[in-house]
């Protein structure tokens, strides 16, 4: 996966991971890949709304350790 964009929003709660998303997509060309680090599980449903609601598409989420990593690509 080309990563176009890496943010990271670890320590940060609610809505800040989304808000600092929302910023850098908003600097990205459509179809590139923005990857975001976070450390709030609240952040896993967080993104699947944000997606949704944006019509950014949700690539890939994982969790690896108490780390949850969002991609998501630029409409």
């Amino acid at each position: 996966m080309d990563i176009h964009k890496e943010i990271d929003t670890r320590g940060l709660n609610c809505p800040l991971p989304i808000l600092k998303a929302k910023k850098a997509l908003a600097d990205m060309a459509s179809g590139q890949l923005l990857k975001v680090v976070a450390t709030d599980s609240g952040s896993l449903r967080d993104f699947q709304a944000f997606a949704r609601q944006t019509g950014n598409e949700l690539v890939e989420q994982q969790t690896v350790g108490e780390e949850f990593i969002h991609v998501l690509r630029r409409r």
